[in-house]
């Protein structure tokens, strides 16, 4: 359902743009609600699952993204419908790393590989069929179906885990959590996020200059919360290793450009180029074929030659695609105008993804190698949100209402946005590639307490007999490991019995 719905929701933009009567502005916060409380909750959510049970938690986790669902089915406007999508947020952050820890602490040590590879694998299914099934239910039904469909399968989920799924939980997990972390980490992203959609939409009124103030605000303390605080939900010295940071902020470009991309993208091919919502969701499919394809060899490449030539290269074809599409017109056939320069993102994200999972978790000790990728997920989503809420920003696309003078946002206003927000999406993949060209040569680099040849085994690797696993990048790197959680360490917790 989490993955699913990353995909799935753009796809169905211009209908809800149509139904609900709103502007670019609307769509943004239909988007980013979801990434607001997801990115902010993400990284507490696997202490939560450690200390009061993996299983509860998951369960209570899907219980509120169908909760949330059921909200956007019935959502009589736009603000009923985003506070659904904070809501699935809250219900994604706690169930999508919950999924990871059960695999890792329910299946014996032999078959957890295999089991994690089929996690990985069914998460780029998922993205993959969503802008079809999206694509289609908008065609056929309504948008609406795109969120009731979650109904059935949260209650099938919910009955199978009641019944057949064992509980495990860490007795050794930190007593007290990091909540005032949590909610300073949901009000920065809030404000900045707010401060950004409503100045593209109605200027620097008193209320945006209060937004972002208020979410800077926030972000600062966070930073002191998280210096002093006896559980950090981010640890400051996990930055300690020069790799682990400089990983980060080239995934911060990458992802933060990856997001604007498939958002504006969807809606320039609908509303400029006249495509139907399947076949502006089948557009974008290259990405996730040649994704599933490649990602696990040059995962493989990356710890044999090491990280760096592909953390160039990657971005480099990225901002070569974003140049391409750039010159789209609207008369050009998807073939001739769409296609190089989709092919050519897809190749940049194929090589780069893995290398930046790999290197991520490389350079920091394995003790932590959870939080790492939990850390590097959160920033990545986190970019995402702020990509979306951004660019349309500094390009001068905007809006709030809809009708035919009202609606800013038009096909006119699309058009003429769509070239430089590529170009701008272009120069942040070429700086992401500059800040890997800074990474050592040779191969991953290694936290300085620990010998790099104990790290590189943390690179992806070959899942069970001849398998190797399978991750779809798009909606955010792979999670190797429950973000702040011990499952699948040495000490296991728990009913007795293994799958």
């Amino acid at each position: 359902m989490a993955f699913l719905d990353s995909t799935v929701v753009t796809v169905a933009l211009p209908a809800m743009e149509d139904e609900l009567d709103t502007g670019l502005s609307g769509l943004q916060w239909i988007v980013n609600g979801y990434l607001v409380t997801l990115s902010a909750l993400i990284l507490l959510s696997g202490s939560l699952a450690d200390r009061f049970g993996r299983v509860r938690l998951f369960m209570v986790g899907v219980a509120v993204f169908a909760a949330a669902s059921a909200l956007c089915v019935f959502a009589p406007t736009l603000e009923w419908l985003v506070a659904g999508r904070v809501l699935q947020g809250v219900g994604g952050a706690l169930l999508t790393p919950g999924s990871l820890a059960i695999l890792q602490a329910g299946f014996r040590e032999e078959d957890r590989a295999r089991a994690i590879g089929a996690w990985s694998g069914l998460t780029g299914v998922a993205a993959a069929v969503g802008p079809f099934v999206g694509g289609w239910l908008v065609q056929v039904g309504d948008w609406r179906l795109i969120f009731l469909i979650n109904l059935p399968l949260a209650v099938a989920v919910l009955v199978i885990t009641w019944w057949r799924v064992p509980e495990s939980r860490d007795e050794s997990a930190a007593r007290r959590m990091d909540y005032p972390g949590a909610l300073l980490g949901v009000v920065a992203l809030g404000g900045i996020t707010y401060a950004l959609i409503q100045w593209g939409a109605v200027g620097g009124t008193p209320a945006v200059w209060t937004g972002a103030v208020v979410g800077v605000l926030a972000l600062a303390a966070f930073v002191l919360v998280e210096r002093a605080s006896a559980a950090p939900m981010l640890p400051p010295g996990i930055f300690a290793s020069p790799a682990f940071t400089v990983t980060n902020v080239a995934t911060v470009l990458v992802y933060g450009s990856l997001g604007p991309l498939f958002f504006l993208l969807v809606i320039y091919l609908q509303e400029v180029g006249g495509y139907t919502p399947v076949a502006a969701g089948a557009a974008s499919l290259p990405i996730t074929a040649l994704m599933l394809a490649l990602s696990a060899r040059s995962g493989r490449l990356a710890a044999r030659i090491g990280p760096r030539p592909q953390l160039v290269v990657g971005p480099l074809l990225l901002a070569g695609g974003f140049l391409l599409l750039s010159r789209l017109d609207p008369g050009d056939s998807y073939v001739g105008g769409v296609l190089p320069g989709v092919l050519l993102v897809a190749l940049g994200l194929s090589a780069a993804v893995a290398p930046l999972t790999a290197t991520v978790l490389a350079s920091a000790p394995q003790r932590q190698a959870g939080l790492a990728s939990g850390v590097n997920n959160t920033f990545a989503r986190g970019a995402q949100l702020i990509g979306v809420a951004g660019v349309p920003v500094v390009v001068g696309i905007g809006g709030t209402g809809g009708g035919a003078g009202g609606l800013e946002a038009g096909a006119e206003t699309v058009a003429r946005g769509f070239g430089p927000a590529m170009l701008l999406l272009a120069g942040a993949c070429a700086l992401a590639a500059l800040c890997a060209a800074a990474l050592p040569r040779g191969r991953m680099p290694g936290p300085a307490e620990a010998p790099v040849e104990e790290e590189v085994a943390e690179a992806p690797r070959p899942v069970g007999k001849g398998r190797a696993t399978r991750f779809c990048g798009v909606s955010g790197p792979p999670m190797r490991a429950c973000p702040g959680s011990s499952a699948g360490g040495a000490r296991q917790t728990g009913r007795e019995g293994s799958v």
